[in-house]
């Protein structure tokens, strides 16, 4: 018998609820009109720009194509496409022999580690690791005017 009048009242209850919020008024918030236009001056007498940079017509994977054609033959060969690698290569080839072994390639990390150890506890504190950041590269302008 509890049960049915629990139930009987938590239906009074979600109707009365539902009556309630689907008979509310919502105002729309007021809107403020716009300000009136303001007219603007015409410019006077503005010289013409001499010499304006002309667009670059070329894509961006064409600049990039034309980076890697190195005799700018229209083709891309292998030797073109990995020379420029050679040199960071070389560097981490200390016998020369045109293979890069673990070790070799190791070297250079363990190195740059030691360097920023100053206290050479063999770890790096959140200072010394800061200063294993690689330097950051001048940006070049944007344009060439000047």
């Amino acid at each position: 018998m509890t049960r049915w009048l629990a139930g009987i009242a938590s239906f009074l209850l979600l109707i009365t609820g539902a009556v309630l919020a689907l008979s509310g008024r919502a105002q729309e918030p007021a809107i403020r009109a716009a300000p009136p236009a303001r007219l603007a001056s015409a410019p006077t007498n503005l010289s013409p720009i001499s010499n304006a940079p002309e667009a670059d017509a070329k894509s961006k994977e064409q600049r990039r194509f034309a980076r890697a054609d190195k005799n700018e033959d229209g083709r891309i060969s292998l030797a073109e496409l990995v020379e420029p690698r050679r040199k960071a290569f070389a560097k981490l080839d200390l016998d020369h022999d045109g293979k890069l072994g673990f070790e070799e390639w190791a070297v250079r990390t363990i190195d740059k580690f030691e360097e920023a150890d100053v206290d050479k506890s063999r770890t790096l504190t959140a200072a010394e690791y800061a200063a294993t950041a690689p330097k950051p590269r001048p940006r070049k302008p944007a344009c060439t005017c000047g």
